[in-house]
């Protein structure tokens, strides 16, 4: 069976850092683009970050600066870490994979596989 499983979410002030994980389980995330999305309540699904397969990273205007996506295949996870956290950053966070022709490039769009999210609120 193809999982996705979020972690690392939870309660953190203006300005602090939270590392959500990723971990795959029935597949292999070598070849997958694996993107990052929030959803606050009330607003529409964001995309906010993906790595393509070859490491390549994008980010949403909001986040560059503060957030970094890395992934580490052997453990056949991604990371999202996140500092200097906003109160605006309070949503559900997902992790999705998709598979692409390139390896070098990843960005919003049609992601196959999803997982059940991760709640982060930002909050003082």
């Amino acid at each position: 069976q193809l999982q996705l499983v979020e972690s690392g979410g939870g309660l953190v002030q203006p300005g602090g850092s939270l590392r959500l994980s990723c971990v795959a389980s029935g597949f292999t995330l070598n070849y997958y683009a694996i993107g990052w999305f929030r959803q606050a309540p009330g607003k529409e699904r964001e995309w906010v970050s993906c790595v393509s397969s070859a490491g390549n990273t994008n980010y949403v205007d909001s986040v560059k600066g503060r957030f970094t996506i890395s992934r580490d295949n052997a453990k056949n996870t991604v990371y999202l870490q996140m500092n200097n956290l906003k109160p605006e950053d309070t949503a559900v966070y997902y992790c999705a994979a998709r598979r692409l022709a390139s390896p070098y490039v990843c960005g919003p769009g049609e992601y196959r596989y999803w997982g059940q999210g991760t709640q982060v609120i930002v909050s003082s």
